[in-house]
């Protein structure tokens, strides 16, 4: 008697279309999966692979499972993806990006064109733009990194890199720039390297060109450009541990608020120059939608995790804490839901308005309307085009971090940006 697997019709009609499937009877192929939406030009899709979720899109190149098995749950991935081995969820993959053998994705990325890690690399709610490289063993969620200018002078994360994302109050509210989104678009910044078997203890801040060298703990912003920074380990000791104290409250909530900043910079670059480029290519609609829907869902994430720090913060009672102020912690708590209603408004700003229709005249006498690969156009822009650019999403980070600190006049945020 035959044996059919229960993906039986799936699978034919995949390999119908063209797919490359050399072990057919090892796939799980969901029943939710559209096939058309998985293309079948030089697609391969490994033995033991399974690939569920409505929302999956396969564009035409990739290749799925070639060192181990991969699992893809509602992800969407462009031209030539490699996905050689692990779990990869709800999560976006542009064009020629990848990831080495044991990586766990889940919800909440996007890597940007050719962006990849190798093995055994975590992310979650991590935004890479293009070029980005991670090296091996590395556990790098809640985070957005720039930096380069090609597949040669890119940014990079040594092995046995972590990004520290849970406090001591077992707080997620630490989300960390390694660059930034106004410039970082324009693909001509310089690259950012952190050196191995290091890490970085959220929420940070981190300039262009900078390199960290090997072993370092970065417990401190370093803004500035083109440092050579080596951060000595802690000293021993032992302290009374204060549940709820956040000693460095100012900071916390005000690399939040940049961070939310940038990624409303990130969603209008999204919407006003990359979505033309998205909708030139196969699926390109699809793949965009699900770009916005990450950009949208980072964002719930980190007022989510903001609102719980709030509360948080003022849970002990006045008596407990009479030998601290609480003013500042007391504001973000009542302000929390305005913080939310800034952030979903509209710009209300003639500047930046301006300042966004300088650049997209600019681009489109650049050319930027060709028909040509979204890498190329950007990479191609002259300087004073570039600079434009730079200025209205800077325009727009601006404008929520000062509205958001309006509101929040007692904390005294932004004194150093």
């Amino acid at each position: 008697m035959d044996f059919k697997p229960k993906s039986y019709e799936k699978i034919c009609q995949l390999i119908d279309r063209g797919v490359d499937i050399p072990n057919p009877g090892t796939l799980d192929i969901g029943n939710e999966i559209n096939v058309d939406q998985i293309s079948g030009k030089g697609v391969t899709i490994y033995p033991g692979c399974r690939i569920y979720g409505a929302k999956t899109v396969i564009s035409s190149g990739c290749k799925l499972g070639c060192e181990a098995p991969v699992t893809i749950e509602d992800c969407q991935l462009g031209l030539a993806v490699e996905l050689k081995g692990g779990f990869f969820s709800k999560s976006v993959f542009l064009e020629k990006a990848n990831m080495g053998m044991g990586a766990h994705v889940r919800e909440g990325c996007i890597l940007e064109e050719e962006a990849g890690g190798a093995h055994c690399v975590g992310l979650k709610q991590t935004i890479l733009f293009p070029f980005v490289t991670l090296g091996s063993l590395i556990n790098f969620c809640d985070c957005l990194m720039a930096g380069g200018t090609g597949r040669s002078n890119h940014s990079e994360v040594g092995s046995s890199y972590i990004h520290f994302n849970f406090t001591p109050d077992a707080d997620k509210t630490t989300p960390s720039l390694i660059g930034d989104v106004p410039k970082g678009v324009m693909l001509n910044q310089p690259p950012i390297f952190l050196g191995g078997q290091g890490g970085m203890v959220g929420p940070l801040r981190i300039g262009y060109g900078n390199v960290v060298a090997a072993g370092s703990i970065l417990r401190q912003d370093y803004p500035q450009n083109n440092q050579l920074i080596f951060d000595l380990p802690q000293s021993q000791g032992v302290r009374d541990f204060r549940p709820m104290a956040y000693p460095n409250f100012q900071h916390m909530v005000e690399n939040n608020i940049l961070y939310m900043a940038n990624l409303k910079a990130l969603e209008a670059w999204y919407m006003q120059v990359r979505k033309p480029f998205f909708e030139a290519r196969e699926f390109g609609s699809l793949i965009y939608n699900g770009a916005m829907d990450q950009l949208s869902l980072a964002g719930k994430e980190r007022l989510k995790r903001l609102k719980i720090m709030a509360q948080k913060a003022v849970s002990p009672s006045l008596k407990q804490r009479k030998s601290e102020s609480i003013s500042e912690k007391q504001a973000l708590y009542e302000h929390i839901d305005d913080i939310e209603g800034i952030l979903s408004e509209k710009i209300q700003d003639d500047a930046t308005h301006k300042a966004q229709q300088a650049f997209l005249r600019a681009f489109a006498q650049s050319g930027g309307n060709d028909p040509r690969p979204y890498i190329e156009t950007i990479q191609q822009l002259p300087p004073d085009i570039s600079a434009k650019g730079v200025k209205w999403l800077q325009g727009i980070v601006d404008y929520y971090c000062q509205r958001i600190s309006t509101v929040l006049s007692s904390i005294s945020l932004f004194r150093t940006l």
